[in-house]
């Protein structure tokens, strides 16, 4: 990957995760504000239902930011881009569509295989 390359994906995931995490601010501060608001209860559990469910959407991103840091040392250290499994480069077009992507597209095919079996 040429240096050109590297700082475009490094743009992308600083970018994406400086969303996730004004994403999260957000949602603190919506919980904090709208919590206890209401005194029926059939709204009260509506409102934990959906607090319950911002909750676990918040969980996955917080898990996405550590994968996007994980990204970015990669990038530092200029492992990014090259598959965990076998070592062939990820390619260009697979890390625009996630450019979280740690394996190359043969060898997720062949996890997700190996996943199905397991199940």
């Amino acid at each position: 990957m040429n240096p050109a390359q590297i700082e475009h994906f490094r743009k992308i995931l600083m970018s994406w995760r400086r969303d996730l995490i004004e994403e999260i601010d957000r949602t603190v501060q919506h919980l904090q504000d709208d919590a206890g608001s209401f005194a029926d209860p059939n709204d009260r559990a509506t409102q934990e239902e959906e607090f319950a469910l911002e909750l676990r959407t918040r969980d996955r991103e917080r898990k996405l930011i550590k994968k996007i840091g994980e990204s970015l040392a990669s990038l530092d250290t200029g492992d990014y881009g090259y598959c965990e499994y076998c070592g062939v480069e990820i390619g260009i077009r697979r890390l625009e569509a996630r450019p979280t992507a740690t394996l190359c597209i043969d060898c997720k095919t062949l996890d997700e295989i190996r996943e199905k079996q397991v199940i």
